[in-house]
């Protein structure tokens, strides 16, 4: 199965994601893989990567980092992998210098496909970076451009998709698996703006 979780920053995406991937596991005892792929290119980077791996570490998951070329994965069974986030992975392979520059976008896709087939679930995090209205410079329009459509071919491919809007779970393609639901921080917004407890 692949899932697309898109949503802004701070949105809850990444928890979100991490609880899917939770539940799309079930209880088998063999480990998930969390793919990090923020390169650590200052102390605050490097900090945060780390809290990410420990935090992931409690919940079951094998934590490796992966910059760039995804299909240079390796792993010995066919678990869930959780990877985060493709916004980082497509900057690191337009401008580190062993990534894929102007082939970015082949070479992403063509990588989640080679991981695919090495996975029983992968859940991707992606950040939704397109609708703020403001004028870009070119590279900084060109590296939206390769974001937008590496997502959109994720999408196509994807048996779910669901973006993370303030918290809440939209579900733009297929279904959430039973026990997950709409919730967020232990609770549910109704559609008159009330709140319920869950």
């Amino acid at each position: 199965m692949i899932v697309l979780v898109t949503g802004g920053s701070g949105s809850g995406k990444s928890a979100f994601a991490e609880s899917l991937s939770v539940k799309l596991h079930g209880d088998k005892k063999f480990p998930m893989l969390y793919i990090a792929t923020m390169f650590p290119f200052d102390e605050e980077a490097f900090k945060k990567i780390e809290r990410h791996k420990r935090l992931r570490k409690t919940k079951n998951f094998d934590a490796i980092e992966c910059f760039t070329h995804l299909e240079k994965i390796e792993t010995e069974i066919k678990t869930t992998a959780l990877l985060e986030c493709m916004s980082n992975l497509v900057a690191n392979e337009m401008y580190q210098e062993d990534g894929a520059k102007e082939n970015t976008v082949d070479a992403v896709l063509k990588g989640l496909l080679t991981l695919e087939s090495k996975v029983e679930n992968l859940v991707i995090v992606s950040n939704e970076i397109f609708s703020d209205g403001i004028d870009y410079d070119d590279e900084s329009t060109r590296y939206q451009e390769y974001l937008g459509t590496i997502n959109a071919g994720i999408a196509k491919k994807a048996d779910l998709v669901v973006e993370i809007v303030y918290g809440i779970p939209i579900v733009h393609k297929g279904q959430l698996p039973e026990g997950i639901s709409t919730c967020y921080k232990n609770e549910r917004i109704l559609s008159e703006g009330k709140k319920e407890q869950c």
